[in-house]
């Protein structure tokens, strides 16, 4: 009799142990299944650097560290605003042929999405509101010299594992630099990731911009893995992925390039 009720005590423990383990993976998928949403209500801070190369003739090349926070604000029982900043730190060497080398602040891009708290009528959900271009480049090759704003728009559905959707602004230059080319330019970001229940992330993407001034497109290809840990009680999200550039302005990048980085996540 001992030896049943020891049986017993020992499966009750492991059947508990077993549901706390599904429990936190069920937690983390759902985290990283919320990393898939651009407008999620989660603050994240994730840290992206980028290597491309093959600029110009003399195969410059460009490092790019974007510091990126997202910050949902409540604003009411139904709807969020949804912060989403991008700041680049720019090394680069010889962009412009033989222009030498320059470090330091790329342009800031602010966005704000006004975005229903519940999703819509087949799931969708979206979020739409201004982006603003704000000059803080360091250099005349670092950034543009002009402020900027325009629209921006997000719609995504989230289907068991899947995430897919759109993301796209468009900038126009409206003060800055008088000697400085003008900004009018569209940027479409489609995307599609697969979030498996141990919270692993397969994704895929293009950054793709049509600046209407030149008249020419920029095309990245992304593809993308990652994975949400835990160290402590900080989730954390790591990534890794390769790039391609189907298309890019005369004197841009081509080829291959990488990303990596990771993505502090601090849930409510």
């Amino acid at each position: 009799m001992r030896f049943l009720k020891g049986q017993a005590i020992f499966l009750s423990l492991l059947a508990g142990s077993i549901a706390t383990v599904a429990n936190a993976q069920d937690s983390s998928s759902d985290l990283a299944k919320k990393l898939s949403n651009p407008v999620a209500s989660l603050i994240s801070v994730p840290f992206q650097f980028n290597y491309d190369r093959g600029f110009g003739p003399e195969d410059g090349n460009r490092e790019t560290l974007n510091f990126q926070p997202v910050i949902p604000i409540s604003i009411n029982d139904d709807w969020n605003v949804i912060s989403r900043t991008i700041l680049p730190v720019i090394s680069q060497n010889d962009i412009a042929g033989d222009s030498g080398s320059q470090f330091g602040l790329g342009d800031v891009t602010q966005s704000f999405f006004f975005s229903p708290k519940q999703p819509g009528p087949g799931g969708i959900i979206w979020g739409v509101g201004p982006a603003f271009l704000i000059p803080t480049g360091t250099d005349d090759l670092l950034g543009t010299g002009k402020w900027g704003a325009g629209p921006t728009g997000v719609a995504l559905k989230q289907d068991g594992p899947w995430t897919y959707g759109i993301l796209a602004n468009h900038i126009w230059s409206f003060a800055g630099q008088s000697d400085r080319a003008d900004v009018s330019s569209t940027f479409l970001q489609p995307f599609v990731s697969y979030t498996t229940h141990d919270a692993w992330t397969f994704s895929l993407n293009t950054e793709s911009s049509y600046d209407w001034e030149a008249e020419q497109w920029s095309v990245p290809i992304n593809m993308q893995v990652s994975k949400l840990v835990k160290f402590g009680e900080q989730p954390v999200s790591i990534f890794a992925g390769a790039r391609y550039w189907a298309d890019a302005p005369e004197n841009g990048p081509e080829g291959w390039g990488f990303r990596v980085g990771l993505t502090f996540l601090f849930p409510k």
